[in-house]
C-alpha cells in the first residue's frame, strides 16, 4: 500500500467517522443536488460495491433514512445534507430490477411530494457528486441511520 493509497483511505475513514458532517457542511448551499426531470424520473436497479442498489436515472444512489415512520422526519439543516428526492410531474418509472409495486410518493410539509421505494421515503446525499458514488452509508446523523435500499426494499445494513 502506497502513501497516496494510505492518504486516501484515511480521508474515507474521517469522513465516515465524522458522520460525513466534514463534506455536508461544505456543501450545504440550497442548490447542492440539481432538480430531476421528467426524463430523469427512473428509479433503476444498479450494481456498487454493496450490490445491487436502487439509483435514480442519472446514475445517483438513492438513502433512506431509519428515522422516517411513512413520512420525513428531515427538514431544515438534514434536508440540506441529504436532499430528498421529490417526484416530478407525470408518471414515475421504475427500471429493470425494481417492482413498480413498490414505487409510491408522500407528501412533505411544504406539499411537494417525495418519492418512496417499499414506504420509505428516498433521499440524496450532498457530498455524492458523481454518479455511482456511495459516500454515506450506514452512517448516523440527525437522529437516524442513513442506508441505501436494495431492489427488494430492504436497507442495506
Amino acid at each position: 500500500m502506497g502513501v497516496a493509497d494510505i492518504k486516501e483511505y484515511v480521508v474515507k475513514l474521517v469522513l465516515v467517522v465524522l458522520g460525513c458532517a466534514v463534506v455536508a457542511a461544505a456543501a450545504l448551499a440550497p442548490a447542492a443536488m440539481p432538480e430531476q426531470s421528467a426524463a430523469r424520473a427512473t428509479l433503476t436497479a444498479r450494481s456498487s460495491s454493496f450490490g445491487k442498489v436502487v439509483f435514480d436515472g442519472r446514475g445517483f444512489v438513492l438513502y433512506a433514512f431509519t428515522r422516517d415512520k411513512r413520512r420525513s422526519a428531515c427538514y431544515g439543516a438534514c434536508a440540506k445534507a441529504w436532499p430528498p428526492y421529490f417526484a416530478p410531474r407525470g408518471t414515475l418509472r421504475v427500471g429493470a430490477g425494481l417492482k413498480r409495486t413498490l414505487l409510491g410518493t408522500v407528501k412533505r410539509r411544504n406539499g411537494r411530494r417525495q418519492v418512496t421505494y417499499a414506504g420509505r421515503p428516498l433521499y440524496y446525499y450532498v457530498g455524492d457528486k458523481r454518479p455511482g458514488q456511495i459516500l454515506c452509508q450506514d452512517v448516523v446523523e440527525y437522529g437516524g441511520r442513513w442506508l441505501i435500499v436494495r431492489p427488494s426494499g430492504k436497507l442495506v445494513r
